[in-house]
Parts: C-alpha cells; structure tokens; sequence
C-alpha cells in the first residue's frame, strides 16, 4: 500500500516485491473498501468447526478426574463413547495435552524421619566432594542374583525392517551376585562377582577395595540401608579403620545411589539381551564389562542441587495428600 501511495504502478509493486499483479490488485481493493481493517486476514471458506473449547475442556477433565465404570483407565473408544465425539477427535486432544491414560510409572516416598539431612548429606558429596588426592567418594551396591539365561532357541539376528528376535522361553543356568564400587570423579568400577551376597561376601568385598584405594587417603562410601551393611562384624571392621566414612540414603530412595546408575547401563547393554549357557559366562561378560569401563572411564555428571530435590518432592506430597485414590 505505502509503494502504491508513492505512485508505483501494479506492475512496478509486483516485480519490486515477488508477487504477482493479481495480489497487488487485491489488496488495493480491499484497502479501498474497508482501509486498514480490511488488511486482516479474511474469514476462510469450509465446514465450520464442531470441536469447541468446551468439548475439548470437558474431554481433559473427564481424563483426568475420572474413571471408566468398568476399567482402571480411559482408552480412546471408551472417551469417545462416553464423550460423544469421535476416535480420531480424542487421539488428537489427547495428544496436544501429553494425556496417555494408558501408561503408569511407579513412584515411592520415603519415610526416613532423617531424609533431609542425609539427601543433603550425600548431594553435598556429589557437588562438592573432596579432593582426589586427599579422599575418594566410592557408591557402593549388590546387584543381586543377576540370572544367566539361555534362549531355548537360537536368536535370530537383526534384518533391514525386522528387529531381533528371539524366543519368550529360557533355561536359567545359575546366578552370581554383583558387588560394586564407583568413583563418582573418576567413573572406575571396583568389581566382584559372589555367589550369594551375605555379610560375608561383602566383607569380602570391602578387602578389595581396601586393598584398591591407596593407604594415606579417606573413603566415604555412600550405601543403602541393606541389613548386610549394618551388622556387627561390618561395623567392627569400619570401627578397625578409621579412615572409613559412611553416608546412608534415606530408605526407598537408592536413586540417590549412582552405582544404581551404573547398574542400569550394564544391565541395558550387557545382561538382559545377553545368552549365557553357564554362569561362569555370565560372570566373564561382567568382568570384560568392567574392565572395558576402566580403560575409557567417565564419570556421571550429577546436576540436582539438594533445593531442587526437596521442591520436587514436596511437590509430590502435595499431590498425594489430594489424590482421591
């Protein structure tokens, strides 16, 4: 409009700003008539819409403040039936507003009277530890009876457009019990296989990583609160060295363990796809697992400040406390 007020022809405004003469026109005309207002976009030809806000609002409220008479849980066809709209129509509300009725996560509070102090404690260790020379800070775990598993039918292997499969049956073969250290600086993993995981075994275990970490620098070692960690003969052998220090997550709170980290990625990449016809397999898949970690380890980059937990988890308290279920 401001280069036709200027005296340009339709033609010279066409070819100055990429369009054509036809655009030029309409738009002159539309200014003519209405100015200003008229430069909007015009209402478009088609079929009315028939989902309105309301039925969009009544369908989020219904999914996620009530229940199916006969069901946990709402699926696509029960939400249509009930609502009066169609599939289709509810997959994409749902799907705008991340509603998946059909999923579930597991979730547990705990009641450590001394949660607090102890979450404060360990994420202290996590942001600010020592330095290396002068202690290390070990996360230490069983990952117990860990299966070794054979298919009771060869794996067939990947194909273009056909992932692995393999049969739902298996031979058990045995199990071992996996003790485990990890050095949150440095990401190296002081391993054993056992066959069971008693006070016993992991006695055996704190000799090695006594035997590991050099003589002249303290140890705190972050645990859960497993009854093997907690007994008498345990205790007297921290009691004998001093230069041992303990620091227990709150109960039902082992995320706060990152060996459990740890365990979860050699779970994922190593154990579960894994075929063992012996548990002396199993065993030797977990050292080669370890000692390829210490040849290239890293380290977990924990980011959680201790504020950021406790808001998260007072947000879930509240939550709970209004939950009608």
């Amino acid at each position: 409009m401001l280069d036709c007020a200027g005296g340009l022809s339709n033609s010279a405004v066409a070819a100055k700003r990429g369009v054509t003469i036809q655009t030029v026109g309409k738009w002159r005309e539309r200014f003519l008539e209405g100015r200003l207002g008229a430069l909007g976009d015009a209402p478009r030809s088609g079929q009315p819409r028939k989902l309105t806000d309301a039925k969009v609002e009544a369908v989020i409220t219904r999914t996620l403040e009530t229940r199916p008479q006969n069901a946990t849980h709402w699926s696509t066809r029960t939400m249509a039936e009930a609502s009066g709209l169609n599939q289709n129509a509810i997959v994409r509300i749902w799907r705008a507003f991340g509603l998946k009725p059909h999923l579930q996560e597991n979730f547990k509070l705990s009641t450590d009277a001394f949660f607090v102090e102890k979450v404060r404690d360990i994420v202290g260790l996590y942001l600010n530890p020592p330095e290396q020379t002068r202690a290390v800070v070990l996360c230490v775990d069983e990952k117990s009876r860990v299966q070794a598993l054979d298919r009771s039918q060869p794996v067939l292997p990947m194909r273009p457009g056909q992932a692995e499969r393999r049969t739902h049956d298996y031979y058990r073969h045995g199990t071992t019990s996996l003790f485990a250290a990890r050095d949150i600086a440095t990401g190296k993993i002081i391993g054993r296989c056992q066959k069971q995981h008693r006070q016993q075994e992991f006695l055996r275990f704190l000799d090695q990583i006594e035997s590991t970490v050099p003589a002249g620098r303290d140890i705190h070692l972050v645990l859960d609160n497993y009854a093997t960690h907690k007994t008498p003969k345990v205790a007297t052998w921290f009691k004998k060295r001093p230069r041992y220090h303990l620091h227990f997550t709150p109960t039902s709170s082992s995320w706060l363990n990152q060996v459990e980290r740890w365990f979860a990625k050699i779970t994922e990449q190593r154990i579960r796809r894994g075929v063992f016809k012996h548990v002396d397999e199993l065993i030797t898949a977990i050292d080669d697992y370890i000692a390829a970690n210490n040849q290239n380890p890293k380290p977990f980059v924990w980011t959680a400040t201790t504020e950021l937990i406790l808001d998260r988890v007072a947000s879930l308290c509240k939550r709970t406390n209004h939950s009608p279920h």
